[in-house]
């Protein structure tokens, strides 16, 4: 089992930026891909960014491409979503989840499902 852990929310002013962070507790990152999510109130789930074991794959919603990047430092068992440019849409929960993968170069489609999760992180970005 594993158990992930976000930090880095916050509260921040519209066009400022935060770092999303995500470790597991209790184990490595050995064999996972990566993806972040996020909730707003009153709505679905929806998929942000995606990235491989590798880091050499990412994958990302339309809504933050060019705004936001994820990353991932194995070594650390941490994975990353640096966001900028932040907009007041992107006020939600954000959650880290992991997918058990063979493919250390696989980055998940925006549908696929994952193995574990997080307890989320609360971004609000304020007009």
């Amino acid at each position: 089992q594993v158990q992930l852990v976000e930090s880095g929310g916050g509260l921040v002013q519209a066009g400022g930026s935060l770092r999303l962070s995500c470790a597991p507790s209790g184990r490595t990152f050995s064999r996972y891909a990566m993806g972040w999510f996020r909730q707003a109130p009153g709505k679905e789930r929806e998929f942000v960014a995606a990235i491989s074991w590798s880091g050499d794959n990412t994958n990302y919603v339309d809504s933050v491409k060019g705004r936001f990047t994820i990353s991932r430092d194995n070594a650390k068992n941490t994975v990353f979503l640096q966001m900028n440019s932040l907009k007041p849409e992107d006020t939600a929960i954000y959650y880290c989840a992991a997918r058990t993968i063979t493919n250390i170069y696989f980055v998940p489609p925006t549908r696929a499902p994952y193995d574990y999760w997080g307890q989320g992180t609360q971004v609000t970005v304020s007009s």
